[in-house]
């Protein structure tokens, strides 16, 4: 039994953003019905794919991202398929769309005439721009994906060399921060619907979520003036917080305060650096002279050395790849690694766990993703017997 397990959610998502949402609540044991458009959800078919694509029923992309949902395939231009929808609607706690703005609406299916339906209906939204419903811009109607608004989000402009192009951050977090954010937003809603009983509409924009996480770079420009922009991987107000080479890869040395940097000068055979340079300020403002110092200091050493020479005094760490993360204990203790079965295979998969541990509710991936419109009549019973027969 989960934390949610009293909640049925609609999943009318696509891809990651609102995928990934529904993914954190069916994780925590929410009832997630996956409503696919007629073909499936389109990243069905993306890679990788563990031997054969045609044989395998998706890809890991969808596997992923859809663990532990029902599926069933609707068609909301079918006068039929809209009635089944609404009498799923008339029983959902939730429910979850990433659409462009406006589209629910072509078919009349939009929060006010669903609230006509279930009245204590939460209904949450992921789009590129946000809503009209909770602020109006020119924006909404446009596409967006993880790239649009990592770009117009500021993420791009800070991340990268300080010589080199804006850059992506590696993951889709544009999609993945959004998700999270929504997510909260709707357990929110469930909670303040259980103190009022009413439902609401909840909205999350990428956009609006990419300013969300590049906070700092927002209070710098508002308390500097200045826009910041790309500096590697070291940080504007604190020092050493970066990446160095070693002699067979890279580590992360974050020894910003004093006490920290007084024990890598310690370990480093360096405690005259400890002296000239005592203060955060001292250390910003030497910070080229110092950053020499230490990349001469971690290229003579292996990255397990140095990690192990520092371990227990200095936070470091190696860069790890995802080869050594799943070779790590630490993952494994954790349940970060999760075995489920790749339909159209003989082989299983690992996926990544969830991160929110509780006490008394531990929220897992509960099962593989679903097959296309594997739980229809499950999910209508008579009635999807009655359109088998017809």
């Amino acid at each position: 039994m989960g934390a949610l397990s009293n909640l049925r959610v609609l999943d009318l998502t696509q891809v990651l953003a609102g995928p990934y949402c529904t993914m954190l609540l069916a994780d925590m044991g929410a009832d997630v019905v996956k409503i696919e458009r007629p073909g499936g959800d389109l990243i069905r078919s993306n890679p990788p794919f563990v031997d054969d694509s045609g044989a395998e029923a998706y890809g890991g992309y969808f596997q992923s991202v859809n663990r532990g949902k029902k599926s069933i395939e609707l068609n909301f231009g079918d006068e039929e398929d809209r009635e089944d929808f609404l009498s799923l609607v008339e029983e959902a706690d939730v429910l979850v769309e990433n659409y462009r703005a406006g589209t629910m609406e072509k078919y009349d299916l939009g929060y006010e005439t669903l609230t006509e339906y279930n009245p204590d209906l939460i209904y949450s939204s992921i789009r590129g721009f946000g809503d009209p419903r909770t602020g109006e811009t020119d924006r909404q109607g446009q596409p967006s994906f993880d790239l649009i608004a990592q770009a117009l989000g500021g993420v791009m402009e800070i991340t990268g060399q300080e010589d080199g192009p804006p850059t992506k951050v590696g993951p889709g977090i544009g999609d993945l921060f959004t998700a999270a954010l929504n997510c909260v937003g709707i357990l929110a809603a469930v909670n303040h619907r259980a103190q009022t009983g009413e439902g609401q509409y909840v909205d999350t924009g990428m956009y609006d979520s990419m300013i969300s996480m590049t906070e700092r770079a927002i209070y710098q420009q508002s308390y500097t003036g200045e826009a910041p922009t790309r500096q590697g991987n070291s940080h504007p107000t604190l020092f050493p917080y970066d990446a160095f080479e070693t002699a067979d890869g890279y580590a992360v040395i974050a020894a910003f305060n004093d006490r920290h940097w007084s024990d890598l000068c310690d370990v480093m055979g360096r405690a005259d650096l400890a002296t000239e340079y005592p203060t955060t300020a001292d250390r910003l403002k030497n910070r080229e002279i110092l950053r020499a110092e230490l990349e001469e200091w971690a290229a003579e050493r292996e990255t397990d050395a140095l990690v192990d020479a520092l371990e227990g005094q200095v936070p470091a760490a190696p860069v790890q790849t995802t080869e050594e993360i799943f070779e790590d204990p630490h993952v494994h203790a954790r349940d970060m690694l999760v075995t489920v079965e790749q339909p159209g295979s003989d082989t299983d998969v690992e996926i990544a766990g969830s991160a929110i541990k509780m006490s008394k509710t531990e929220p897992r991936p509960r099962g593989r993703a679903p097959l296309l419109d594997e739980h229809r009549e499950e999910l209508l019973g008579e009635e999807a017997e009655t359109t088998a027969d017809d």
